[in-house]
């Protein structure tokens, strides 16, 4: 069922949504988190179609938040749905104007389920800092996608590597998840010493440049970034005296994995949508530490490239060497240690 009301207030919404829940014969609902959907008016019908989506998965109340002019007078809209086309929870997408639209936290917050976890999700331009956004400071998980940037990918990508704050994460990382399985578990099957590796991808691919950051860091060994025409990334490689290790997928469907001295074998390794990719990131609601040491050796190695280091919070222009590292040029390793004689999954972990 769905209410709609004008000129209102988080009060007249809580009271709206109990009174909803009772008349859908559902006075308590086993609701486990908050997700606030922070979108615009373009795009809000997609974001909230995954919203409710993952919601079949992860009971949530989602409050849904477009911003409008901060002009004019204060108002308040709210659409309520419960049950039919909200997802399996409760559904609130709220449109603020006027001063308000600066305020949209004190909106949010008395929506906010008690004892519960709050997520808040970026599906378009995220803040620069997420963390330190009025919105985001509520969350405990905040989730953003450099992909949807309007502005050059890869920079995008290293202002949020700059202001991470434990909690933060985005769906550019997620995106990587069965290519750093398949790369571990070649690495328990053909545990020899790695040398470097390749990644080919589109040329402004943060998932790209995550996983070049992920291997340098992990392997301490250098990583070339190189381009194709895609999807997403098509080809990595890892080098060893006996041969390469190699994941290739030029469809963006099944990739062909192969380790030396074994026959080529097809891997199920289709490009993932927005639902599945949220769905695993409310899986986990604590901070992911190997993300977090991913996104520093990002920053490092935008550094290696020449960039200068702005303070956090601050917008300075992204350094163009980090944008054109998906032209070619070979992410370097922080730290080489003594070589191992073999490498393994732990390695990757």
């Amino acid at each position: 069922m769905s209410t709609e009301l004008s000129n209102t207030n988080a009060s007249e919404i809580g009271q709206a949504l109990l009174a909803a829940r009772r008349k859908a014969g559902s006075p308590s609902m086993g609701m486990v988190l908050t997700l606030v959907v922070v979108t615009d008016e373009r795009d809000h019908y997609d974001a909230l179609k995954v919203a409710h989506a993952v919601s079949r998965e992860h009971p949530s109340r989602i409050l849904g938040v477009i911003r409008r002019s901060p002009r004019g007078a204060a108002n308040v809209d709210a659409e309520i749905r419960i049950g039919e086309g909200g997802g399996s929870g409760e559904s609130v997408l709220l449109r603020l104007s006027g001063e308000v639209a600066n305020h949209a936290e004190s909106v949010v917050l008395p929506l906010l389920l008690p004892d519960s976890p709050v997520v808040a999700w970026w599906p378009t331009k995220p803040p620069d800092d997420p963390a330190a956004d009025p919105l985001g400071a509520l969350a405990q998980r905040r989730i953003t996608d450099t992909v949807t940037n309007p502005r050059s990918k890869i920079p995008a990508l290293v202002t949020q590597c700059r202001n991470y704050t434990p909690g933060n994460t985005d769906l550019s990382w997620t995106r990587l998840t069965p290519w750093r399985a398949l790369l571990a578990a070649a690495l328990d099957q053909y545990p020899a010493r790695i040398r470097g590796g390749r990644v080919t991808a589109e040329r402004a691919n943060p998932s790209a440049d995550l996983l070049a950051a992920w291997l340098s860091d992990r392997l301490h060994v250098p990583i070339e970034r190189a381009s194709s025409k895609g999807p997403g990334i098509t080809d990595v490689a890892l080098f060893t005296g006996g041969g390469e290790i190699e994941i290739t997928r030029p469809d963006g469907r099944l990739a062909s994995f192969s380790v030396p001295n074994t026959n080529d074998r097809p891997v199920a390794l289709k490009r993932r949508d927005t639902a599945e990719l949220l769905a695993e990131e409310l899986r986990r609601l604590d901070p992911d530490d190997i993300y977090e040491a991913t996104v520093q050796a990002v920053c490092r190695l935008s550094d290696a490239d020449g960039n200068a280091k702005p303070p956090k919070g601050e917008t300075n222009k992204p350094a163009k060497q980090s944008e054109e590292r998906g032209s070619g040029s070979v992410s370097k390793p922080v730290k080489k240690p003594a070589a191992a004689k073999a490498t393994s999954r732990r390695a990757l972990s």
